[in-house]
């Protein structure tokens, strides 16, 4: 790829990503299901070309898993980053990706107020809660726990000081 044409996609991806980062909060930007997107079979086998760097592939991969391939960043743009075109990322494949995670523990070092933070968790596969516990809302987040089978461990230890 000429210097010039690559300093334009360059130029491009990172202006595109400037505009997101003006956009979003920084959990809006790479949530947690996106972090786990990025470990798809289709995503791990993307054919970046030789020359394209760290950086420039995690973007690429971002726009890939958020979906924003062609809104930020032109598709042509986005395809030069490949050694063949790449089909993009369909709703169903994150999907029946997303449904693939379990197993999975969250930890926080505050406790959780709402039992939706619960059900929310849920949906990504998580089977294990460490948190501090000493919410007003306890008894309503253990209900929430124990009713997506969810282990729930209160730990006693607040982390977290206003």
């Amino acid at each position: 790829m000429p210097t010039c044409r690559r300093r334009r996609l360059i130029s491009e991806m990172r202006a595109a990503f400037q505009r997101r980062a003006q956009n979003t909060t920084p959990t809006d930007r790479l949530s947690f299901a996106h972090r786990w997107l990025r470990q798809s079979p289709k995503v791990l086998s993307l054919p970046f070309k030789a020359s394209v760097k760290r950086a420039e592939r995690s973007n690429a991969i971002d726009l890939f898993v958020t979906g924003d391939v062609g809104k930020d960043v032109p598709v042509e743009t986005w395809q030069a980053n490949f050694e063949k075109p790449v089909d993009l990322l369909t709703e169903d494949e994150k999907r029946e990706w997303i449904a693939e995670m379990n197993e999975v523990v969250l930890s926080s070092d505050a406790f959780f107020p709402f039992r939706d933070n619960i059900d929310h968790a849920k949906q990504y596969g998580v089977k294990y809660i460490a948190s501090p516990g000493g919410s007003a809302k306890d008894d309503e987040v253990i209900g929430a726990c124990n009713e997506h089978d969810i282990v729930l461990i209160h730990t006693g230890v607040r982390l977290f000081h206003h």
